[in-house]
């Protein structure tokens, strides 16, 4: 029973090592680009992280706020 404890305790440590070791791989790869974010022109100065994310953030906002218009009631007394 002892070695079936081992062997599966082996198996795991071997599989979480080949995950981590394939996202350590695919985190030096570049980041997808953001849906609804324009890419920058081709030999243009590239778009800073700090702009996109203020433009993901107000397109949030602005589908949030969008989406409480949409489900205002009447107020029922």
């Amino acid at each position: 029973m002892r070695v079936f404890g081992l062997l599966g305790l082996v198996l795991a440590l071997v599989i979480v090592g080949l995950i981590a070791k394939k996202q350590l791989t695919t985190a030096a790869a570049p980041l997808p680009s953001v849906p609804g974010v324009a890419a920058p022109a081709p030999g243009g100065a590239p778009v800073d992280v700090r702009t996109q994310s203020q433009q993901v953030q107000q397109q949030v906002k602005d589908a949030l706020d969008a989406a409480a218009q949409a489900r205002k009631m009447p107020d029922e007394n």
